[in-house]
């Protein structure tokens, strides 16, 4: 007997479940620089715990729109939560980084499905009149989770065992699929449609294949083969991809919503966000922890504030979506992003703590206003029998640019790094006379007052002036990323003077077939 529907018991349990994803995903992201040295692991192989969650969630939400279609959202929300709970329980236990990466593979495929399926009842459940409202609501619950996801990660690391950043996430995950076992309702009818088993292929291999030459880069170098190879190799299977899905007569993921003008400005848009904030948000922490010595907790301090103050204008910028549509609020959010990106280009090794959290709050600030109404407005566009996919290729592309968005920057700043420290030790040869003399007398000055022999004296001070050389040239690596992430916002916020309000297509009678 199929439960009755009922609005606030719904909600909560979608709610719930968003918020349990999303604060594992930002509980993360001060921890990276921890795991880093746990895990004996640079920081192009550490981003995989990001980049390949965010890449599951993108394979992942194209074949949502079927499971939504074949299970329903009752059965399919439930069983996500189990997939996420069962990675959270790997992680917790992991003693090598391969278990943990597989640990979050398994959750991001639990995760991957939450999200696309609170998105699917909410533009089911509200009408486009008042998505803006509704998704601005929802952003509360998304936005609380980063406010607290840093803060309680530093907090927890610094004091405790990072495997409590795991455990804790599954008393609360087990409760949503308890509540969603006694609440949760299906909100849509099922069409049992055919499975599309080389679509699954194609863009799995498309997108993870493109993904791992991304994220190669930073190691291999970008003329290396493999890097060139992986790009090629992965842009051909997502041509396949896409190929197929238009010459299917019910595709998997429907590219032909791409026909509509708003719906495709709003989905690249919002995919070059996704791209610029991402990247961002795991360069700040091993900028912050690595290079400058901050403590986890004072990393997740940092971030506190622009995370509260996203909170807080989610509903805010949902309200004035509604009255105003998307473009004010895009061109805005998006020109405060870049000019704040900008600013973070410049970073120094002894950039005030005080003048980081301003630009971040302030970054997050122009990020509030862009997350919810560009794609709301994109999706306001489509005509009701194209919502769920519209949802699901929208979300496919944000999580896709997300992870690929991460893998670039953080490959600028290793290659980038790696460049600078190389045109700097060369300057410091002996062929140098003028650094010859600087070294020797700064090695008889250690040795003087170190009370050492010269030599020892002078492999101290190249010691030491390598270890400043190389901070130096992470910095200058970090900026490049920061420069290249201002480049993407720039982007967007051209594009986003080419949205305009959604002029809602007329809904078919009833009677019409």
């Amino acid at each position: 007997m199929e439960k009755e529907f009922h609005m606030g018991r719904t909600l909560t349990v979608l709610l719930l479940g968003a918020f349990i994803s999303i604060l594992n995903q930002t509980l993360l992201n001060v921890a990276i620089p921890h795991l880093m040295n746990e895990f004996n692991v640079s920081a192009t192989t550490v981003q995989w715990l990001s980049t390949a969650y965010m890449l599951v969630n993108g394979v992942l939400v194209p074949v949502t729109a079927f499971l939504i279609n074949s299970y329903g959202t009752r059965a399919l929300f439930m069983s996500a939560m189990g997939l996420f709970t069962a990675g959270a329980v790997l992680c917790s236990l992991s003693n090598s980084f391969v278990l943990m990466l597989i640990g979050r593979i398994i959750q991001a495929s639990g995760a991957g499905i939450i999200m696309p399926v609170v998105m699917n009842v909410f533009l089911t459940v509200f009408p486009p009149e008042k998505r803006g409202t509704a998704m601005g609501t929802m952003g509360i619950a998304m936005m609380f989770a980063p406010a607290l996801g840093p803060t309680l990660s530093g907090w927890i690391v610094e004091h405790y065992t990072w495997r409590i950043l795991f455990i804790m996430v599954i008393p609360l995950a087990l409760l949503d699929i308890l509540f969603a076992f006694r609440w949760l309702t299906n909100v849509n009818k099922l069409t049992k449609p055919k499975f599309d088993f080389w679509g699954v292929v194609f863009s799995t291999l498309g997108f993870g294949i493109l993904l791992y030459g991304f994220s190669s880069a930073g190691d291999k170098g970008w003329e290396s083969v493999t890097v060139l190879g992986s790009l090629f190799v992965g842009a051909i299977f997502i041509m396949l991809f896409i190929l197929r899905e238009l010459r299917m007569e019910v595709p998997m993921l429907e590219f032909r919503v791409f026909k509509y003008d708003i719906f495709t400005v709003s989905t690249i848009v919002g995919g070059l966000v996704n791209m610029a904030m991402f990247g961002a948000m795991l360069l700040l922490p091993i900028y912050l922890q690595n290079i400058r010595g901050f403590t986890p907790l004072q990393s997740g301090l940092l971030l506190l504030p622009g995370a509260l103050l996203m909170g807080v204008m989610s509903p805010i910028s949902g309200a004035i979506f509604d009255k105003i549509g998307a473009r004010p609020l895009a061109i805005v959010g998006l020109f405060i992003t870049a000019v704040m990106t900008f600013e973070f280009s410049k970073l120094t090794s002894d950039t005030s703590f005080s003048h980081l959290m301003v630009m971040y709050t302030v970054r997050s600030f122009g990020m509030s206003l862009i997350m919810m109404s560009v794609q709301t407005e994109g999706l306001n566009q489509l005509p009701p029998q194209l919502g769920a996919h519209g949802t699901a290729m929208s979300n496919t592309m944000r999580q896709v640019a997300g992870s690929i968005g991460t893998a670039l920057l953080v490959t600028v700043m290793s290659t980038r790094s790696t460049l600078h420290i190389t045109d700097a030790a060369n300057h410091y040869t002996s062929d140098n006379p003028f650094v010859s003399e600087d070294l020797a007398a700064l090695g008889q000055s250690v040795a003087a007052s170190a009370g050492v022999p010269v030599e020892t004296g002078y492999s101290l001070a190249l010691q030491s002036v390598f270890g400043i050389v190389s901070e130096k040239g992470t910095i200058e690596g970090i900026n490049d990323a920061f420069i290249v992430a201002t480049w993407i916002a720039i982007i967007a916020l051209l594009l986003s003077f080419f949205l305009r309000r959604a002029r809602k297509p007329a809904r078919k009678p009833k009677h019409a077939k």
